[in-house]
C-alpha cells in the first residue's frame, strides 16, 4: 500500500502532510469495504431470523452430510476456508451466514452486492457484509485499481490470515452463467493472496442453495 501511494507521488513520501493524507485515504477506502463488527446486532439477528424464514418458506432443509464435511474441513489448523456460492436471491447472504454461525464455524465475511442503499449497506457491514470499494469491478488492470486495489489485496490477506470464514458469490441474482465482475475481482484477491505467500493454503468449498421459489 505504501508502494503504491509513494508512487503516485515521487518524491513526497517524506512529507508528512503527504502521509498524513493518504493514512485518510486508505481509511476512507477500508470503510468502504468493511465496518465493525456489531455483537448486539448479529445476536438480534440471530433471534429474528428463523422467525422470518418460517415466514418466507415451508421448510429449510441442510443435507447433513456435506455440513458434516464442512464441520471437519473447518477443524483444519491454520488454513482459512473460502466459500464459492451462486447467488439465487438476495437472502442467499443471510441465509448462508446464520447456518455458519449457528454451526460455530464464526461470523463469516460475505461479498455483497453495490446494489444496496447507503443504509441497508452500513447495517450488512455491521453484520458481516463486505463490498468492493468505489470503481473496483469495472478496473481491468492493477494500475486502473490503484490505491483501492492495493488496500483490497491487504484486507483480504488479514482476513484469510485470520481464518475469518470468506463467502464469495459468484454471480450477481438473478443467477447467470457468467462470473460477474465483482466476484472475478474478489477471486483474483484470494489467488494473490497464495501467490504471494500471506498463507499456505485455501480451503475452497462449494456451496448450493436452491428454492422451489426464489424469493
Amino acid at each position: 500500500v505504501q508502494d503504491v501511494a509513494s508512487g503516485w507521488d515521487p518524491g513526497s513520501g517524506r512529507d508528512e502532510g503527504f502521509q498524513w493524507r493518504w493514512k485518510e485515504e486508505i481509511c476512507r477506502i477500508l470503510g468502504e469495504i468493511q465496518a465493525p463488527l456489531s455483537p448486539l446486532l448479529l445476536r438480534l439477528c440471530h433471534w429474528m431470523l428463523p422467525k422470518l424464514l418460517t415466514r418466507l418458506f415451508l421448510s429449510v432443509q441442510l443435507h447433513r452430510g456435506q455440513l458434516e464435511m464442512v464441520l471437519r474441513t473447518a477443524r483444519t489448523p491454520e488454513v482459512p476456508l473460502v466459500f464459492l456460492c451462486s447467488h439465487q436471491s438476495q437472502v442467499d447472504g443471510p441465509l448462508l451466514s446464520f447456518v455458519l454461525l449457528s454451526q460455530g464455524i464464526g461470523v463469516p465475511r460475505v461479498t455483497a452486492g453495490a446494489w444496496t442503499s447507503p443504509r441497508l449497506r452500513s447495517l450488512l457491514q455491521r453484520l458481516g457484509g463486505i463490498f468492493l470499494p468505489s470503481g473496483m469491478a469495472q478496473a481491468r488492470s492493477d494500475r486502473e485499481e490503484g490505491l483501492p486495489g492495493a488496500v483490497l489485496d491487504v484486507y483480504v490477506q488479514e482476513v484469510l490470515r485470520s481464518r475469518q470464514p470468506l463467502v464469495l458469490f459468484l454471480e450477481e441474482p438473478p443467477a447467470s452463467l457468467w462470473l460477474a465482475d465483482p466476484a472475478r475481482c474478489w477471486l483474483l484477491r484470494v489467488l494473490r493472496a497464495l501467490r504471494d505467500g500471506a498463507v499456505p493454503d485455501v480451503l475452497i468449498v462449494p456451496v448450493g442453495i436452491t428454492y422451489d421459489m426464489a424469493p
